[in-house]
């Protein structure tokens, strides 16, 4: 209690009624897979612009992850984790400018192609007494030949010019140590091609140059494989303060709490199927994330089609489907795990985590590899293979039909009942954090008990949870019904809960018979 030494008013602030607990968000999902340039840190992205911002455009023959990423956006997605996988041994390109090194923002041959011009600074031409300098950075995805400066306005009549697919212009620049427009601070802040720093802390201004390529160090490494995309929790590359970001793979998203989904949509090449039992093996360690998986390219026959593996923590589709590719003008057919993962967003935003993610448009397909009928999916639907249907002679148009993982459990055989769970853990897990260490005793429990209550009863309102009332909803119980005295005198505070979730209609009957005017007399 609080100690009262000196004669005096006092004004004390207590806590008024249980710690709320805030549910966790379902809808982010983490990417991994090869871009075509960028950083390898897990980023957050927002949109189909911005991943285009940092990630660049679609590598054909390479990777799926950007068709992926434009379809989760397209299906309802609004915020996904991108973790960029390079080749063993890969390094980024990087130079001396003056004393500021500037290094590609993230390992690869991509780097290669990136251009610096430094010129005095437009405000510093009018003040002499400024020593301030501009700074423009050009890529290009494919080198033009022959090259014309973008950036030289005597040739911008010039018919070789081409425009470049990126150009960032940093004016107004200055080396002075603790200034706004200090180049470290302007440019690591919002360059989305590279990241600068002084080699000589007591460094001048950076002299001018003509528009000249950065380097030709950067290299791509040794092919990519299934290892590549387990990552680690290491500095990407070695510099001051680690400006190329810390942790890549699947070890970089593990660290990323707000991930709820998690696919590799690049999964189906090569036969990386470690990939495939890596992303699984996440989920089920961390049990706060579900995984989407696809199935092999061509798997026209349905008898030996099957889940990779019995999991609650993950869900597998059926068939591919084909998009429109902006570089070709025609069809391409790609896995559709990130159009999935974007209708699971869409429908958590919509309806809640606990409405299956099922009977939705899949927005952007336009056709299914294989046409599935009924008889097909009478086969695949009890062994947890979900089906993208083809509704269009109907008016429904392509959809998603199907909501099972792929686990042999009953008690576990719907995603809306697994992730509904990882809602509920994860959410009183976070919100309970203030109990550690808190007095084992009675007020405790009785602190715990309302919490949690009061959370799962706006649960049970939102139509998450089955019952006409709370106690058919779920129940909490913790007193001394849940722990013993070894319980206690160890440090364990037990709380028992049970919620009734609630199962899809994925079985709609209607039982129908002739009425006839005798039988109503």
């Amino acid at each position: 209690m609080p100690e009262y030494l000196a004669p005096g008013v006092y004004v004390e602030e207590i806590s008024a009624g249980p710690r709320p607990i805030e549910g966790v968000g379902t809808s982010t999902a983490g990417f991994l897979g090869m871009t075509e340039r960028g950083p390898e840190y897990p980023r957050l992205i927002t949109s189909w612009l911005e991943f285009q911002r940092w990630y660049g455009g679609y590598i054909p023959e390479q990777s799926y992850l950007a068709y992926a990423v434009q379809g989760f956006f397209e299906n309802g997605g609004q915020r996904c984790f991108i973790g960029r996988i390079v080749g063993d041994n890969a390094q980024p390109t990087a130079a001396d400018v003056g004393n500021l090194m500037i290094m590609a923002v993230g390992r690869g041959m991509w780097g290669n192609r990136l251009r610096v011009r430094v010129d005095p600074a437009t405000q510093a031409n009018a003040d002499a007494g400024r020593d301030w300098f501009r700074i423009r950075i050009v890529y290009y995805r494919t080198d033009p030949d022959p090259f014309v400066d973008p950036t030289d306005p005597d040739q911008l009549l010039n018919p070789n010019r081409v425009e470049p697919d990126v150009l960032e212009d940093f004016d107004n620049l200055t080396h002075i140590t603790g200034a706004s427009n200090n180049v470290e601070t302007v440019i690591n802040a919002a360059s989305h091609l590279v990241r600068v720093w002084w080699n000589d802390a007591g460094a001048a201004r950076v002299p001018d140059q003509a528009l000249t390529p950065l380097g030709a160090n950067g290299s791509d490494g040794a092919t990519i494989a299934a290892s590549d995309f387990d990552g680690n929790l290491d500095p990407i590359v070695r510099v001051p303060r680690d400006l190329l970001g810390r942790g890549r793979g699947l070890a970089g998203l593990s660290t990323v709490d707000e991930v709820a989904l998690l696919l590799a949509p690049d999964e189906v090449r090569n036969n990386m199927q470690q990939v495939t039992n890596n992303v699984i093996n996440q989920c089920e360690l961390l049990k706060d994330r579900f995984a989407i998986v696809s199935v092999n390219q061509g798997a026209s026959d349905v008898n030996p089609l099957r889940p990779p593996r019995d999991t609650t923590y993950a869900a597998f589709y059926h068939p591919w489907i084909y998009v429109y590719d902006p570089l070709t003008n025609r069809p391409l057919l790609i896995p559709p795990s990130g159009h999935i993962a974007g209708i699971f967003a869409r429908s958590d935003i919509e309806r809640g985590v606990h409405k299956a993610p099922a009977n939705e448009v899949v927005r952007g397909a336009l056709n299914p590899e294989f046409t599935v009928t009924k008889g097909m999916q009478d086969i695949l639907n009890p062994r947890g293979v979900n089906c993208i249907r083809d509704f269009r002679s109907d008016g429904r148009g392509i959809r998603l039909w199907g909501a099972r993982t792929m686990s042999s459990d009953p008690e576990w055989k719907y995603v809306n009942v697994r992730r509904l769970f990882l809602f509920v853990e994860e959410s009183i897990d976070e919100g309970a954090q203030w109990v550690v260490f808190e007095p084992n005793h009675e007020p405790t429990w009785a602190k715990v008990r309302r919490s949690v209550t009061n959370f799962l009863i706006t649960v049970w309102r939102s139509g998450a949870l089955m019952g006409t009332t709370q106690d058919e909803a779920f129940f909490v119980k913790c007193d001394r019904t849940t722990m013993t005295e070894d319980d206690i005198n160890n440090g364990r505070l037990i709380c028992y809960i049970g919620i009734a979730p609630v199962r899809p209609a994925e079985f709609v009957i209607f039982r129908i018979s002739q009425k006839t005017i005798e039988a109503t007399g």
